[in-house]
């Protein structure tokens, strides 16, 4: 029988690459669909507020956090910390991005028409468009598998100094982002995957550490092509994100425990 050779899948790929200075264009507009970064807000945009932080606010599925199980420094990129879940299986509860629901994750819903002013103690950043793969979420950094996708998926998530923009900017399919809300002194966590419409972006204002804070927003984007599950002739998506390229400082969360992530009913 001869040897049957499959196609290398595609896990992350930079397809576009443009420099942002946000002292020269403080606010990004979504105009009509495609990401822009301006001076002023254009004639006819409608200038948004940032979502604010109400850590009373949960949504998600939530977990309890039994205990930090271990704490590792990785200069100069950032810190991991490894989160002791009680659970035997953790399903991130799919949902349709709407202004509360990403407002409840510390997150700016902005459509198109809208405009929004970035903060950032960072004023050089990177504007990449980026194709996904299906399975790009599918590695582990952190339990020594290597460069082997894998048949479960880990919760990793982060959160970081500087600002992040994720577009919906492919043709045919939505954008997936997971996101957590993480109370350490209440031993919870809310785990969500927020299905962004196209066209539509998510702002995620810097979110550095802050000693005793009462909540804690994360989010990570390696699952952007989960809304490719099922589609046998797409298996990768386009979308575009703000992120300071080089240089960061990273703060992972993460745990072990397999994750189910599944899609939401219906479209809002």
């Amino acid at each position: 029988m001869s040897e049957m050779k499959f196609a290398t899948p595609v896990f992350i790929e930079e397809k576009k690459h443009e420099q942002i200075d946000l002292a020269e264009t403080p606010y990004f507009h979504n105009d009509g669909g495609h990401p822009r970064y301006v001076k002023e807000v254009p004639h006819g945009a409608k200038l948004i507020p940032t979502a604010p932080t109400d850590p009373h606010v949960a949504l998600g599925n939530e977990y309890v956090v039994a205990q930090i199980k271990g704490v590792k420094k990785t200069p100069p990129y950032g810190i991991e910390t490894q989160l002791g879940f009680v659970a035997n299986e953790v399903a991130y509860a799919p949902m349709w991005a709407t202004p509360d629901i990403a407002a409840a994750f510390g997150i700016t819903l902005v459509s198109p028409g809208e405009a929004v002013q970035l903060e950032s103690p960072i004023h050089k950043l990177s504007q990449i468009e980026y194709e996904y793969g299906v399975f790009a979420g599918h590695w582990s950094p952190y339990q020594d598998t290597g460069n082997t996708l894998l048949s479960v998926v880990c919760t990793d998530l982060e959160h970081h100094d500087f600002p992040h923009i994720f577009a919906s900017i492919d043709k045919d399919l939505p954008l997936v982002t997971s996101v957590g809300r993480y109370w350490p002194k209440l031993h919870k966590i809310c785990l969500a995957d927020l299905w962004v419409p196209r066209g539509c972006a998510l702002y995620i204002p810097p979110k550095p550490a802050l000693l005793g804070s009462e909540c804690i927003d994360l989010h990570n984007n390696r699952n952007s092509a989960r809304a490719c599950w099922g589609n046998i002739h797409k298996n990768t998506l386009l979308t575009d994100t703000l992120l300071q390229a080089t240089g960061g400082f990273f703060y992972w969360y993460w745990n072990a425990t397999d994750t189910v992530h599944t899609q939401p009913l219906l479209e809002s």
